[in-house]
């Protein structure tokens, strides 16, 4: 779908691991569009079509949202639920401030699906990795060292600052109301 809408973009994230070879299971797909208007506007057209809405714990379905170039902007992360699965919009990955920007001149082509998609470098996916110091990453990082080649970087104050910076602890309430305040975003015509 973003393809046929010429969305610019890299995946990013585990599905761009498991891509390197990774056995780590993933339940979405995590990529980083180009924030240029015109992209961001062809994004929010492939995002209607998807049937895209907010993910969210207490609401199964998701909530719905007004998908516009605009909308998109501003953002930084995104965790969307489509009509065809979970899609996240990490517009700035950890570690990654200049997002598609930055990831572009290392990223690699590979056919998914019959599709050529960029993926980011497999370092980059580490970095981010380290940077967003969640549990679910640190547990996937000693795989990635492997397939990479490489060992680990020892957590510096810089990397854990980098990752207090790049993933703000939000609470449960503040998700909620984030995602109904964009629910409420008043919805225009896609016409």
């Amino acid at each position: 779908m973003l393809e046929r809408h010429g969305v610019q973009y890299i995946v990013v994230g585990g599905f761009a691991a498991v891509l390197y070879g990774a056995s780590r299971p993933t339940r979405d797909v995590d990529v980083t569009p180009a924030t240029t208007r015109d992209n961001l506007d062809r994004l929010a057209a492939a995002l209607r079509e998807l049937g895209a809405r907010i993910r969210t714990d207490v609401e199964p379905d998701g909530l719905p949202f007004s998908a516009s170039g605009e909308s998109l902007a501003g953002l930084r992360m995104l965790n969307l639920q489509t009509d065809h699965g979970e899609l996240d919009l990490a517009i700035r990955p950890a570690a990654f401030e200049g997002g598609y920007d930055d990831l572009a001149p290392r990223a690699d082509r590979r056919t998914v699906g019959g599709v050529d998609v960029l993926v980011a470098a497999l370092h980059d996916v580490i970095r981010s990795k380290e940077t967003a110091g969640r549990r679910k990453d640190q547990e996937a990082l000693p795989e990635l060292y492997r397939l990479a080649g490489t060992t680990p970087r020892p957590p510096t104050a810089e990397l854990r600052s980098e990752a207090t910076l790049a993933n703000p602890p939000l609470t449960t309430a503040e998700r909620i109301a984030a995602a109904r305040q964009q629910a409420a975003k008043p919805r225009t015509d896609p016409r």
